[in-house]
C-alpha cells in the first residue's frame, strides 16, 4: 500500500532514534511542569482521571498488538485483501467503542471523582483528559498497522510530532490559567496533552492516505472486503487481543485505584492528606519518568520486535527467532547496566537540579537497582506477544498486579513513601521473572553469560571514573552543580563505551558459548 518495509534492525534504529528526541521532550515537558505546578500540582496530574487507562483498554480491545502481528503475518503471505479487512474492523470497533466510552465519561465523571479520585481538586484535569480517549484509540490502530508493515518512520515522527506540540500548548495554557489555582492549572495541563495527540492523530492518518493517493476507489474501499470475511476477520483479531484486554484491564483497574491505595496507606503511616499528595507526586511524576528515560533504547526495541518475531515464527526460523531475541536481551543489558549506575549514584543531584527536589532522589536510589530487570521485561514481553503468547502475557500482569498492589499497602503503611517505592521495585522483578521463564518454556534461552561479566567491569570502571570525575569538576574545577553533573555524566559513559569496545562486548554476534536455560 505504498509503504516501504524497513529490516528490523533498521526499523529499531529509526524507532529510537525518535524515542531518543520523544524522551528529551517529555523530559523538558516533564520539567515545565515541575517548575510550573510543582510536587502538588504534578500530584494533581498523576491523579486525575484514574479510570482513563480502563477506558482506553476497553476501547482498544487489544487491537494493536494483534494488528502488528496478524498484519505481519498477512504480508509475509502477499495477502493485501486480509491486510485491509484487518484495518478496517479495527478502526470500525474502535471507533465506535471510544465515543461510547467517551460519552459515558464525561456524563459520569461526578459520579466517578466521588469514587475514586484520592483529590477532588482532580476534577477538572479528569474531565479535560476525558477526550483523549478515542484519540489515543484510532492512533493505536494505525500504529499497529504500521508496526505490522514493519514501517517504523510513521511512528516516529507522530510521536514527536505530539510532543512538540504538546509543550508548546502547555507552556501557554498553563501559564494563563495558574492564576485562577492549581486545579485549573493541571486541568490545562491535561488539555495540552489531548491536543498533543490530536496532532499525532492527523500525521498518521495523512500518511496513510498519502500511501494511497494512487489507488482507485474500488481498491480503497473497505466494506466488501469487511461484509465478506470482516466476522472471521474480527475473530481473528479478538484471539489475540482478548487476552492483552484481560491484561489491560487488570492493569486499568490497578491504575485506578492505586494513587487511593498510595494515599491510604500513606494515612496510616501517619501523612496528611496534602503531604501524601506532594509525595506521591515526588514518585510519579519525578522519580518514575527519570527511570523510564533511558528506557526509549528497549522500547524501541520491543516495538520492532513484536512484528520480526512474528514474522520469524510465521516462517518457521527457529535460528532468526534465537537472533532477534539474543540482540534484546544484549541491548537491555548493555543500556541497562550504564543507566542504573548513574541513576543510583547521582539520584539526589538528578532530582535536585531537574526538579529543584531532592527528596524526590531517596526514592530514585531506592528504585533504581530494581528497575534494572525493566530493561530485559520489555523485550521479553515483546517476544510472548509476537509468538502468539498473549494469554501468558496476561496472567502474568495479573499475578503481578495483585502481588504489587498488596504490597505497596503493606509497606506503604509501615514504611510511609519509601515502602511505595519498594513495593514498585518488587512489582518489577517479578514480572521479569514470568516472563523469562515464559519465553524459556516457549522457544528455550541461550545466555551469554561472559556478556554479563563484560558489562559489569564496564559498570564497576564507569563508577569510580565518574564519582573521580564529579569531585574533580565541583572540588577543583569548581564548575556549578549542573555542569560537573553533566560532565561527570558524560565522562563515566565515554569511560563505559571504551571498557565495551576493550573487552569486545559491541561485536554484533557473541562467539563464546551460550548456556540454555529452559
Amino acid at each position: 500500500m505504498g509503504l516501504n518495509k524497513q529490516s528490523f534492525i533498521r526499523g529499531t534504529f529509526v524507532l529510537t532514534l525518535s524515542s531518543f528526541f520523544t524522551k528529551g521532550l517529555g523530559f523538558v515537558n516533564g520539567i515545565v511542569l515541575a517548575r510550573f505546578l510543582g510536587a502538588e500540582g504534578v500530584g494533581l496530574l498523576m491523579i486525575a482521571h484514574p479510570l482513563l487507562p480502563l477506558f482506553i483498554t476497553m476501547t482498544e480491545l487489544g487491537l494493536p498488538v494483534a494488528i502488528s502481528k496478524l498484519v505481519s503475518e498477512a504480508e509475509v503471505k502477499g495477502d493485501e485483501a486480509r491486510i485491509k479487512r484487518i484495518l478496517a474492523v479495527s478502526l470500525s470497533v474502535t471507533g465506535t467503542l471510544s465515543v461510547v466510552l467517551t460519552l459515558a465519561a464525561l456524563f459520569g465523571s461526578k459520579w466517578i471523582a466521588s469514587i475514586v479520585l484520592a483529590d477532588q481538586r482532580a476534577y477538572y484535569a479528569m474531565v479535560a483528559i476525558t477526550p483523549i480517549i478515542p484519540i489515543i484509540a484510532m492512533s493505536a490502530v494505525l500504529k499497529g498497522y504500521f508496526r505490522g508493515r514493519q514501517n517504523m518512520n510513521p511512528l516516529a515522527l507522530s510521536d514527536i510530532l505530539e510532543n512538540v506540540a504538546q509543550i508548546i500548548v502547555i507552556i501557554g495554557v498553563v501559564n494563563m490559567l495558574l492564576p485562577y489555582g492549581i486545579a485549573y492549572a493541571a486541568a490545562g495541563a491535561m488539555g495540552a496533552s489531548v491536543i498533543g495527540e490530536g496532532v499525532g492523530l492527523l500525521y498518521l492518518f495523512s500518511v496513510f492516505k498519502w500511501a494511497n493517493r494512487g489507488k482507485s476507489k474500488e481498491q480503497r474501499r473497505f466494506v466488501p472486503s469487511v461484509r465478506l470475511k470482516g466476522d472471521r476477520t474480527l475473530r481473528d483479531l479478538l484471539r489475540i487481543g482478548l487476552p492483552m484486554t484481560g491484561s489491560g484491564f487488570i492493569h486499568s483497574i490497578y491504575h485506578a485505584f492505586l494513587p487511593l491505595v498510595i494515599t491510604k496507606s500513606l494515612v496510616l503511616a501517619g501523612v496528611g492528606v496534602e503531604m501524601a499528595t506532594k509525595q506521591f507526586g515526588m514518585l510519579a511524576g519525578y522519580a518514575i519518568p527519570l527511570l523510564f528515560l533511558p528506557g526509549f533504547f528497549t522500547q524501541s526495541l520491543s516495538t520492532a520486535l513484536i512484528p520480526a518475531i512474528s514474522e520469524a515464527s510465521a516462517e518457521g526460523d527457529t535460528r532468526l527467532m534465537h537472533s532477534r531475541m539474543d540482540m534484546a536481551m544484549r541491548t537491555g543489558l548493555l543500556v541497562g547496566v550504564p543507566c542504573t549506575v548513574i541513576l543510583y549514584m547521582w539520584a539526589v543531584p538528578l532530582t535536585t537540579v531537574v526538579y529543584h527536589s531532592p527528596e524526590a532522589g531517596v526514592l530514585l536510589q531506592l528504585l533504581a537497582p530494581l528497575f534494572f530487570l525493566h530493561y530485559f521485561e520489555a523485550p521479553l514481553k515483546a517476544i510472548l506477544l509476537g509468538l502468539g503468547k498473549a494469554s501468558t502475557v496476561m496472567w502474568n500482569h495479573i499475578m503481578t498486579n495483585i502481588f504489587e498492589i498488596s504490597l505497596i499497602f503493606v509497606l506503604g503503611s509501615n514504611l510511609g513513601i519509601r515502602g511505595v517505592a519498594l513495593g514498585f521495585g518488587l512489582g518489577i522483578l517479578m514480572l521479569t521473572v514470568l516472563n523469562f521463564y515464559a519465553v524459556a518454556g516457549s522457544i528455550g534461552f541461550y545466555f551469554d553469560f561472559r556478556m554479563v561479566i563484560k558489562a559489569g567491569i564496564g559498570g564497576i570502571v564507569m563508577t569510580v571514573t565518574g564519582l573521580a570525575a564529579h569531585r574533580f569538576l565541583e572540588q577543583h574545577v569548581q564548575l556549578g552543580a549542573t555542569a560537573a553533573l553533566l560532565g561527570a555524566i558524560l565522562v563515566s559513559l565515554l569511560v563505559y563505551a571504551i571498557t565495551l569496545q576493550a573487552t569486545r562486548a559491541l561485536r554484533s554476534r557473541p562467539k563464546a558459548p551460550t548456556i540454555p536455560v529452559s
